[in-house]
């Protein structure tokens, strides 16, 4: 059973896999930028081999570590984070990010100060102070499908062919949001708490958790907003770049998993198969430039 929240207390929820370096990293930064309010840090290392839990524990005593002895997955880390968290703030943090002076405060503050919102996402830069855009509709199949095929590509401004992947909008406003990455995503507990934890039956991976929730969120009534003015650096794809291909392969099956689950029957099948064949489409092009950047379709 989790503990009973605490008012204003801000937890953050970090899960971690062979990142050491990043990880150390990233724990610093909260120390030099904390939250002004009350708050803790907890990491669920999911059975590092790289000494992470060790670092953690030798020169990070005040976080609260979970050391599991295998990889459980991304989904089942964050449960177990969050079911040992207190706040009433809940902040998602991938392990590879680094917060900024102020920047939760202002996230926190910016959920706060709206009732009808269930989450608040960072504004995510590389760590050479570009921007990382971090925002796309629920996959949808007609926005997928004018991805797969290169429309959005060829009319960014055309915000009917690329709205998936939010072409046309500059990342520099508070707008509401869809489908916000979990690098960075601050929730409510009250909205967690009616929708539940991440959907354990995704590949350990994470991919297509973080939509899920999010689309779970969306259909209970509640909104997520983007804040410009919480800007965190993002090492992209610092866990999920040590699947190497494998990471494709997952991503595939992290959608169709979406996809037989809200959207299941026959009458749905259609749908089903049209979208798992442009995710296929979409791959190949993926792997051809295949980084640690490239992480979903």
């Amino acid at each position: 059973m989790a503990p009973e929240a605490q008012p204003g207390l801000l937890s953050v929820c970090i899960v971690n896999w062979n990142t050491r370096d990043l990880l150390a990293a990233c724990l610093a930064s909260l120390q030099a930028h904390p939250y002004q309010g009350p708050w803790e840090a907890i990491v669920v290392d999911n059975g590092s081999q790289d000494g992470s839990a060790e670092l953690v524990a030798r020169r990070f005593p005040q976080v609260h570590l979970v050391a599991n002895p295998s990889n459980r997955g991304y989904a089942a880390a964050t449960n177990q984070a969050l079911a040992v968290s207190r706040g009433e703030w809940l902040l998602l943090l991938n392990s590879d990010t680094e917060v900024l002076p102020g920047s939760l405060d202002r996230l926190v503050a910016c959920l706060a100060s709206r009732p009808q919102a269930g989450g608040a996402s960072a504004h995510l830069l590389n760590p050479d102070g570009s921007l990382q855009r971090s925002v796309r509709s629920f996959p949808y199949p007609l926005p997928m499908a004018a991805e797969a095929i290169g429309l959005a590509r060829l009319f960014p401004r055309w915000r009917a062919v690329s709205r998936y992947r939010l072409r046309y909008w500059s990342h520099d406003t508070e707008i509401e949001i869809e489908q916000p990455t979990s690098s960075a995503l601050l929730l409510r507990r009250q909205a967690l708490d009616q929708v539940g934890g991440l959907d354990e039956g995704y590949p350990a991976g994470g991919f297509y958790s973080d939509v899920d929730l999010c689309f779970r969120l969306h259909r209970a009534g509640w909104r997520l907003v983007y804040c410009p003015q919480a800007p965190v650096i993002h090492h992209l794809g610092a866990s999920t770049g040590q699947l190497g291909a494998a990471k494709f392969a997952q991503s595939h099956a992290g959608l169709c998993h979406f996809y037989r689950k809200h959207y299941p029957g026959g009458r749905h099948l259609p749908r089903r198969l049209l979208v798992a064949a442009l995710s296929w489409l979409s791959l190949w092009p993926r792997r051809a430039r295949a980084g640690p950047r490239e992480e979903k379709p």
